[in-house]
């Protein structure tokens, strides 16, 4: 086999893009034995400083498995994009085979037995599954810490948040672990980490990606699955293995081919309208310094002949922000009750996610029924801001990475947060009104911090997103920071 400069070491492996990797392994230019062999070494190396991989799986058992996907390519099959590459779920989803804990002591240990539909289509794909990623106890709260694996650490500053829920996965590609990760994203689950980690995360449209499946396939359409990946095409290419219709999931969208999210990515942005809703005219609390590195990071826009404009929706966010809390803690109660009823178990649920049954449990179907109303006249006030602009533009976290240490932040730009997930509200308009919103690096704080931004598409705009990402990301140049740890 011929070799190229590229892939003659672990850490030239680990290095290339996943669109390159996947091109050299289908060349035959690297085996899929080598590639994991490069990935675990950097696991080995660096994952014990942030503790992004658990639950890893038997490595003689990997390397036959990533011995037979070099067979099928040499007998002239492959299975896709994806075809030999590590992979590691997220540990929420159930993944056949493999330890699904969903960060809580209920679900130690326990070993599920199906895929979820995006794991199918990325082992059908040829991924190889090696481990999964760590996210907070249900996924709830936007810092990944569990009682089952501890804390994830951030990829910049291992003193610091990885962000959550998908924060494991936003840290093993940061740091070159994965080549690229899969996630979910309800309030943020995908961007909050993406903004923490200095990569890009897409919140799909509903019904992009099928989620689940779940015992309820009609009502639940906030959490979504997508993709994480260190630059644009990246993302793309892991969205083209994981979109389209499943007859499962009845509200998911058939498209003509997901593989346009890779080949059709370019785009002249010349004249697009971008509206800069900033804090939300006040509404929003923010860490000093934060909405300064969000507003610098306009001038990439600028530059590949954006129009930025302050842009403000006309509509009570204060209402919005109770609507969600309903709709989340209805949502959450309707999954979680039993676990809640039952003695056994209520002991070992942490206080957010009682708080969420609880908060469930009183709703009536009325109370329910009103915030859907909220929700559609949000939808409204939306659809008015995209007559006069092609794309919003919202600070993707409301903070720094913050300690680790720290459940969540309490206090931000002097106002009390009154629930444990204030300080993510930048991520609610996007999730409400059911729009993409891809999270993209948008610099770096004073202590040297990550910060992002999320671009915001019109409904079912998944791959327009994805084409201004890609043209603020060559102007931009975020996705060539690289963490300190990758020195060491």
């Amino acid at each position: 086999m011929t070799v190229s400069p590229a892939c003659s070491t672990p850490s030239g492996i680990v290095d290339l893009d996943a669109v390159a990797l996947s091109a050299a392994i289908q060349a035959r230019q690297v085996s899929c034995v080598e590639v994991l062999q490069a990935y675990l070494a950097q696991i080995d190396r660096l994952n014990p400083a942030v503790n992004a991989m658990v639950a890893g799986q038997d490595r003689d058992i990997l390397r036959a498995q990533a011995g037979e996907l070099d067979a099928q390519l040499a007998r002239g099959t492959c299975l896709g994009p994806l075809h030999g590459f590590p992979q590691a779920p997220k540990d929420i989803m159930p993944v056949r085979g493999m330890v699904t804990t969903k960060g809580s002591p209920i679900y130690a240990g326990q070993v599920t037995q199906a895929d979820a539909i995006v794991y199918e289509r990325m082992r059908a794909g040829g991924a190889l599954f090696i481990g999964r990623t760590n996210s907070p106890e249900f996924g709830l709260g936007g810092h990944t810490y569990n009682p089952v694996y501890g804390a994830t650490r951030n990829a910049f500053d291992p003193a610091r948040s990885a962000g959550g829920s998908s924060g494991g996965a936003g840290v093993a590609v940061a740091l070159r672990m994965l080549p690229v990760a899969d996630g979910s994203d309800m309030m943020g689950s995908l961007r909050t980490p993406a903004a923490f980690n200095n990569v890009y995360g897409l919140r799909t449209t509903p019904g992009c990606v099928p989620h689940g499946p779940t015992e309820e396939v009609f009502f639940q359409q906030f959490s979504v699955s997508g993709p994480m990946a260190r630059n644009v095409p990246d993302l793309a290419l892991l969205l083209s293995v994981q979109a389209g219709f499943d007859a499962r999931l009845p509200l998911t969208r058939r498209r003509d081919d997901p593989r346009e999210f890779v080949t059709a990515l370019e785009r002249d942005c010349a004249g697009l309208r971008i509206g800069w809703l900033g804090d939300l005219g006040g509404h929003l609390a923010t860490e000093p310094g934060l909405l300064d590195v969000c507003a610098g990071a306009l001038k990439h826009f600028e530059a590949i002949g954006c129009r930025v404009e302050a842009a403000q929706p006309a509509f009570d966010l204060s209402q919005l922000w109770r609507a969600w809390l309903d709709l989340r803690s209805f949502t959450f109660a309707g999954s979680n009750a039993r676990l809640y009823q039952d003695p056994q178990t209520r002991g070992l649920l942490k206080p957010e996610a009682v708080w969420e049954i609880e908060r469930g449990l009183r709703l009536s179907g009325q109370d329910v029924f009103q915030a859907a109303v909220v929700r559609s006249a949000w939808h409204g006030a939306v659809q008015q801001l995209f007559e006069q602009f092609d794309f919003l533009v919202l600070p993707a976290a409301q903070v720094f990475p913050f300690a680790v240490e720290q459940d969540w932040p309490a206090h931000v730009g002097g106002r009390d947060m009154d629930t444990y997930h204030r300080w993510m509200e930048a991520v609610v308009p996007a999730t409400m009104a059911g729009l993409p919103a891809l999270a993209v690096p948008a610099g770096f704080g004073a202590g040297g911090l990550p910060a992002g931004i999320q671009i915001i598409g019109p409904a079912q705009c998944d791959l327009g997103v994805l084409q201004v990402g890609l043209a603020y990301d060559r102007a931009s140049g975020y996705s060539g920071m690289r963490s300190p740890l990758l020195a060491q």
